[in-house]
């Protein structure tokens, strides 16, 4: 195998954390489940799993530092020290015997997969963040858990009318694509509608997640909405604010009469029952606030309003 610094694109200085990094770079790009097309992927990321069972392993790191151990994790032989027991894990045979009766001893280093701050249990713990737990089983014969795909959350803003009404809107997802969403009337905001399976693809033969959408209202040129309840402000005519009169007020349905009393100030709210949001929880009210529309360059009411005046500084005289 090659230089697993090569290997992961790190010098030979790089800090505990920037291995990782790397290593958690190489296994999103390569990792099998993502590069179906590519039978190449699998060997790319066996190499980088084997390079981080090295250099991610502090023990086995400095021994690959100091040249005790190969590229693979096996003993660099350096000759028989006293005692008999060879570096790698041998054991010498009696006088007069070959080499062909030197043992193998697994106990030693270069055996079995150890667990320390990094390497096996490390590399695992990474791939089964990134990919669910059962990605782990990528890296040996161990068997492959199915795990579940994310889910996968979206926001979607809608209209008031379609709240009101209900409605289709077609939405392209992360995998690039589009489906047909239908819009339950009266369903509030802040509320999800899931489409099942529709989310991130299962690992090793696991269901797909589902796909989550957060309801947004999208902001209304005439309503704006304050819980169950809209407000609009509405222009009224002074003579209707005057003398009383009938005033056609826009709901998200059809336009609706109302009746203004006479001498009705500026500013006033009227509410009219039933008329704000028809959610499934109830509908709320419309809170209509009045605007007098004063006139402008009208002789006979400024007449009026001068006379008016001269009336009122008379009374006070």
């Amino acid at each position: 195998m090659r230089d697993p610094y090569q290997v992961l694109g790190v010098s030979p200085t790089a800090s505990e954390a920037e291995i990782k990094k790397a290593f958690r770079r190489l296994a999103k790009r390569h990792h099998p489940d993502r590069n179906k097309e590519d039978p190449k992927a699998k060997d790319r990321f066996a190499e980088a799993n084997a390079a981080y069972e090295i250099v991610g392993d502090k023990e086995k790191r400095a021994k690959f530092d100091r040249g005790e151990i190969d590229a693979e994790g096996k003993d660099r032989f350096h000759g028989f020290p006293p005692g008999g027991r060879g570096a790698g894990g041998f054991r010498q045979g009696r006088a007069g015997e070959g080499f062909e009766h030197f043992s193998f001893d697994f106990g030693g280093p270069g055996g079995g997969a150890r667990s320390g701050s990094g390497g096996a249990s490390g590399m695992e713990d990474i791939i089964s963040e990134l990919f669910g737990r059962g990605a782990a089983g990528q890296r040996g014969g161990r068997a492959r858990q199915a795990v579940r795909g994310a889910d996968a959350s979206f926001e979607m803003e809608v209209s008031l009318e379609e709240v009101a009404q209900g409605g289709k809107r077609r939405v392209g997802l992360a995998s690039g694509r589009e489906i047909e969403v239908t819009i339950p009337a009266g369903i509030e905001a802040g509320k999800q509608i899931r489409l099942r399976g529709l989310g991130e693809p299962g690992q090793f033969g696991g269901e797909p997640g589902d796909a989550l959408i957060t309801i947004r209202y999208q902001r209304h040129p005439v309503f704006e909405v304050e819980g169950k309840d809209l407000r609009a402000w509405v222009d009224l005519p002074l003579e209707d604010a005057v003398l009383g009169g009938t005033l056609r007020v826009p709901t998200l349905g059809n336009a609706v009469e109302m009746k203004i009393p006479p001498g009705t100030q500026g500013g006033k709210t009227l509410r009219l029952k039933g008329k704000g949001l028809p959610l499934k929880s109830g509908a709320g009210d419309l809170l209509v606030r009045l605007n007098i529309q004063i006139p402008s360059n009208d002789k006979d009411l400024e007449a009026l309003m001068q006379r008016r005046r001269e009336m009122r500084g008379a009374r006070s005289s």
